[in-house]
């Protein structure tokens, strides 16, 4: 006799594990995975190159607080988006463009010399006469200011008009921010670390403001890496105190005597 056993083959290809679709789809999920690991090495090679530090000379005062200053300038234009006011600002060149076109008058007149004296006179006259208007303005105007801005109301009016993103609005806690502008004040005093941040109402008689300071250390390595996000978060912080209406004291002569025998 013969005996016929049944075997019983097995198609691999009944199997859905083994179907030439799945392994299709599971030699495209490593080219997926390669793929999406590119794509995150792109983004933090972006990141990377977005987060350049900048460096500066921590012995250079002048240099230290204009970084310092345009950080203050940038964090509430940039991140508070408060409107700024160049009204001073156009008033100073037109001064200084006035003051060039006498320059240019006396550099390049076309009247021989000597008869070009009273001319040449007048002129140099009108420049040193401006350049000492423009001193002035420096000295009594501007003082340690860096920067003015609009009151948010005019600003909200002007942005709705010109169809452009409007600013911040006017905060409860302190409604006379709608009707006046912002004065932003710094100081670095030479051979101090420390760095102080005003901020008071523009053309405010006894102003309330709100002030802070900062060791330069705090943002600033020995090297000289400037930590620009961490300064722009504190000054953020200081102005929602002011638009909360936390505002600072007055420093009293009694208040400096108690600082000074602690």
């Amino acid at each position: 006799r013969v005996l016929f056993r049944s075997l019983t083959v097995t198609n691999p290809f009944n199997n859905p594990t083994n179907s030439p679709a799945m392994a299709r789809k599971k030699n495209k999920e490593p080219k997926e995975e390669e793929e999406v690991e590119e794509e995150e090495d792109e983004e933090e090679e972006e990141d990377e190159e977005e987060m350049e530090l900048l460096q500066v000379e921590v012995g250079d005062i002048v240099k230290l607080k204009q970084v310092l200053d345009e950080t203050v300038a940038g964090a509430l234009l940039d991140n508070v988006s408060l409107p700024e006011d160049h009204s001073l600002d156009n008033i100073k060149l037109g001064i200084m463009t006035l003051a060039c076109a006498f320059a240019v008058v006396a550099q390049f007149s076309p009247i021989p010399f000597p008869e070009c004296r009273p001319l040449l006179g007048l002129c140099c006259c009108a420049y040193f006469m401006l350049s000492g208007v423009m001193q002035l303005i420096t000295t009594f105007l501007d003082k340690d200011c860096i920067m003015i801005t609009k009151p948010l109301e005019e600003a909200s009016a002007t942005s709705k008009k010109e169809g452009e993103c409007g600013p911040p609005s006017v905060p409860k806690t302190n409604p006379d921010m709608a009707k006046h502008g912002l004065r932003i004040r710094t100081n670095l005093p030479r051979f101090s670390e420390f760095f102080s941040l005003i901020i008071e109402f523009q053309g405010v008689p006894d102003s309330p403001f709100v002030t802070q300071t900062w060791s330069v250390g705090q943002f600033f390595d020995g090297e000289g890496m400037f930590d620009e996000i961490g300064m722009m978060d504190e000054v953020v912080a200081v102005y929602e105190r002011f638009a909360s209406g936390k505002f600072d004291k007055e420093e009293t002569e009694a208040d400096r005597q108690t600082k000074k025998q602690q």
